[in-house]
């Protein structure tokens, strides 16, 4: 994002807290992003070298920037591929199915954020235009069809479960911490 107002990662973004009484629609989005605006909260002020540095040895892909990176991914993946059956253009294969953990790891943490931010603004979009019952056109399993509904619930835990993630890195690092 080349916009002057956009957060940048030396500073905490503002968070809109979500209502406490709302329609479905807009309790999902609210807490998702409350959820969203917490990974570049957590990233405000941190350190360059901190960014793809190994804070637990038994999880060596778990660094920040590897974090953002797999949170963008999956951003794509859910409502890009999954939602709107669009290719997926992750960096992932089979033969290295967590290449957005490694590679973000050596990425600046701005770039990564940015890439993340825009991913975000595109989810927004798709899920305006959809409606939360709506089927996903792309990778049915034995289930059947996923819906929004379904993909906003699971973006709440993928984000927030990784929000904890970058918590204890961040506290690791510097000493930061906080909601």
């Amino acid at each position: 994002m080349s916009d002057a107002t956009a957060p940048s990662p030396l500073t905490e973004p503002a968070r809109i807290d979500p209502p406490m009484a709302a329609d479905e629609r807009t309790m999902l989005s609210s807490w998702l992003d409350w959820h969203r605006a917490t990974v570049r909260r957590k990233c405000a002020g941190l350190s360059p070298e901190h960014v793809g540095a190994v804070r637990l040895p038994t999880s060596p892909l778990m660094t920040v920037g590897g974090i953002v990176s797999h949170l963008r991914w999956v951003e794509a993946f859910w409502f890009e591929t999954v939602m709107l059956d669009q290719p997926d253009g992750g960096p992932y294969s089979p033969e290295d199915p967590d290449a957005e953990f490694r590679i973000g790891a050596h990425r600046p943490l701005d770039e990564l954020l940015d890439e993340y931010d825009v991913q975000c603004a595109r989810s927004r979009e798709i899920t305006a235009r959809l409606e939360l019952g709506s089927s996903s056109r792309g990778l049915p399993d034995h289930r059947g069809r996923t819906t929004l509904r379904w993909v906003l619930v699971h973006m709440i835990e993928e984000t927030a479960r990784h929000n904890g993630h970058l918590d204890v890195l961040r506290e690791l690092a510097d000493g930061v911490t906080g909601e």
